[in-house]
């Protein structure tokens, strides 16, 4: 069978001539994707790759990873699950009512996004002292926050706030009322409202906001080693974990306990576009 001329020279166009065709906003992308984010993360696998299988099973297991493990996926669901409440609240008052400073306020909830992380642990370790504003009022009752894992909860809550009222915030203000007097009009009660004409539609919406803070408590590590004492088994998270392996040198398990975040959060990020599909999905109906 003969191939017609154009299939003939298609086959015989070297590849660097296709290339050279591809838009230059193709290349600039995949250029800058290259070298940001894949050499980077290749070059992690490659040096936890330096430790054999079982060596790399045992770092990745040992007790102390596994406590690690434990203090900082945990907290950060906690953390994460209680901004989604609060968070879609916070959002929803900013979004249905005018009050004064609203305008401060609203621009409040974006600080901890401008704010230094060592900063803000800081300030949230020195308000939560037995000594400190907020510290003073608990201690007569027992609660210790500074210095603990709650501590950790509190910086991680202070952290991933934005995310989720940042992320509901703009569904909020897309929704339309006349579907919500359409209801009181049948009879609904608020409640009823809130729950079958509101909440469907944006639950989503605040699953994408619980999953982004997640993701971005579990990387925190500024304002949780400030807080924290940073005492194994108890309050030490994965990220303050592999800073002090790095400060013992040993690179390669570092990077063992930096694979393991990274595979959650990878797994997370696919989470994340799922519930955006489904929510796409849902708008289309």
């Amino acid at each position: 069978m003969t191939l017609s001329p154009s299939v003939e020279v298609k086959r015989k166009t070297p590849f660097w001539k296709t290339l050279g065709r591809v838009p230059w906003t193709w290349r600039i992308t995949i250029g800058y994707l290259t070298v940001m984010l894949f050499i980077p993360i290749i070059a992690m696998f490659l040096k936890a790759s330096t430790e054999t299988p079982a060596r790399f099973w045992a770092i990745a297991t040992s007790d102390i990873a596994l406590a690690t493990y434990n203090v900082t996926f945990f907290t950060a669901i906690f953390a994460a699950l209680l901004n989604g409440v609060f968070g879609t609240l916070i959002a929803w008052v900013l979004v249905r009512y005018d009050f004064p400073f609203k305008r401060l306020i609203d621009a409040t909830v974006d600080l901890p996004f401008a704010l230094p992380t060592s900063v803000a642990g800081l300030t949230l370790a020195t308000v939560y002292s037995d000594n400190g504003w907020i510290g003073s009022l608990l201690a007569p009752l027992g609660i210790k926050v500074s210095f603990t894992r709650t501590g950790v909860a509190v910086a991680m809550i202070f952290i991933s706030l934005p995310f989720i009222v940042r992320t509901v915030q703009p569904v909020l203000q897309e929704m339309e009322h006349e579907i919500e007097e359409a209801a009181w009009c049948l009879g609904a009660s608020q409640w009823q409202t809130f729950w079958k004409v509101i909440l469907p539609p944006l639950f989503p919406t605040i699953l994408t906001g619980v999953a982004l803070g997640f993701s971005r408590a579990v990387g925190e590590y500024g304002s949780t080693v400030i807080i924290s004492s940073n005492t194994p088994f108890q309050d030490l998270i994965a990220p303050v974990l592999i800073f002090q392996r790095l400060e013992q040198y040993d690179y390669s398990g570092a990077t063992v306990i930096g694979i393991v975040l990274l595979l959650i959060s990878l797994v997370m990020l696919l989470a994340i576009n799922f519930l955006q599909a489904w929510a796409r999905r849902y708008d289309s109906r």
